[in-house]
C-alpha cells in the first residue's frame, strides 16, 4: 500500500518574514535588477522593500539619473516599500570614542555614514535625502535605516526630529517617535568582502533554513555585491524560498500599531 503524500504545512501566520534589498542606487542598477527578480519570483510579486542612498559616496545622485529614477518610481507604484537609507553611505567623520572607531573599523569598510554625525549634520542628510528619494518615487518614504545599520548619538536624535515612522538596526525595528520596539532579532545577511566572510555567511544562513521559528518576525537584508558569488546568490534563493514557507511574508509597515503583534513586540524601550 503506497504511504500518502505528507500535507503541506501552510506558512505559519503569527511568524512573519520581511526581505529587503539594501544600497538601491543608479551606480547598481543592473544588480539591484537582478535581486529584485529574483526575490519577487521566490516571493510571489514585490513584496519587499528597497533601501534607496541618494549619492552613493558622492557618485551617484539619484536626482540626475531619470531612468533609474523611473524604476523605482515603477517599483514603488507595485508595492515595493522604499526606505531612506543614508545620503552618502560613505563615513567621513573622524569618530572621538573608541567603541564608534571599532565599530567604524571592524564593522562595515568605511561605510557607517550617520555613526559619527552630530544631531544637526544628520537631520540636514536626512530631510535632504527624504526629500529626493520622495521626488523619485511620488510619495512618502516607510522610514529611515542607517548604513551598515549604524547609528550615533546625533542620529538618533535627528530621526526624531524627521518624524519618521520606522527605523531598523541589526537586531530591532522601532519607531523613533517614542522608541516602541516593533521587532527583536537579527538580520540575516550575506557578505562578499572577503572569503572568511563569505564563508561565516553561508554558515549563518544556512543555520537560519534549519533553526527553529521562536521569532516573531524575521528579517532578512541583500546587497548588490552578493550577485559577485554564485555561492551567495544559491545561498539567498534557498534561505527566501525555505523561510518563505514556513513564514507570512510581510512589510515592514505590518509591524506598525494597527497591524497583529505576537507576545513580546511593541514594547518600549529607551535608546
Amino acid at each position: 500500500m503506497n504511504a500518502l503524500p505528507k500535507a503541506v504545512r501552510p506558512p505559519s501566520p503569527d511568524r512573519r518574514l520581511i526581505v529587503s534589498i539594501h544600497d538601491v542606487s543608479p551606480a547598481f542598477a543592473d544588480p539591484i535588477e537582478r535581486l529584485a527578480e529574483m526575490i519577487g519570483a521566490i516571493l510571489g510579486g514585490p513584496r519587499f522593500a528597497m533601501l534607496v542612498v541618494p549619492d552613493h559616496w558622492g557618485a551617484a545622485p539619484l536626482d540626475r539619473t531619470p531612468a533609474f529614477a523611473r524604476r523605482l518610481r515603477e517599483w514603488a507604484d507595485a508595492g515595493v516599500e522604499m526606505f531612506l537609507h543614508g545620503w552618502f553611505h560613505r563615513d567621513t567623520s573622524a569618530h572621538s570614542s573608541t567603541a564608534a572607531s571599532m565599530k567604524a573599523r571592524y564593522m562595515t569598510a568605511g561605510e557607517g555614514e550617520f555613526l559619527g554625525l552630530s544631531a544637526d549634520e544628520a537631520e540636514y542628510r536626512m530631510r535632504a535625502g527624504r526629500d529626493m528619494v520622495e521626488q523619485a518615487i511620488g510619495g512618502p518614504v516607510a522610514g529611515f535605516i542607517a548604513p551598515a545599520w549604524l547609528y550615533g548619538p546625533g542620529a538618533r536624535s535627528a530621526l526624531k526630529a524627521c518624524d519618521f515612522a520606522l527605523a531598523e538596526d541589526h537586531f530591532r525595528v522601532w519607531r523613533p517617535a517614542n522608541n516602541a520596539v516593533v521587532a527583536r532579532g537579527p538580520v540575516v545577511t550575506w557578505a562578499s568582502r572577503s572569503p572568511a566572510r563569505t564563508a561565516s555567511s553561508l554558515v549563518v544562513a544556512a543555520a537560519a533554513r534549519t533553526l527553529p521559528d521562536w521569532l516573531p518576525t524575521l528579517r532578512v537584508a541583500v546587497h548588490p555585491g552578493d550577485v559577485t558569488k554564485e555561492s551567495l546568490m544559491t545561498s539567498i534563493d534557498r534561505t527566501i524560498r525555505c523561510l518563505a514557507g514556513r513564514r507570512t511574508v510581510a512589510r515592514y509597515a505590518d509591524l506598525l500599531p494597527g497591524a497583529a503583534m505576537s507576545e513580546g513586540e511593541g514594547r518600549h524601550e529607551d535608546r
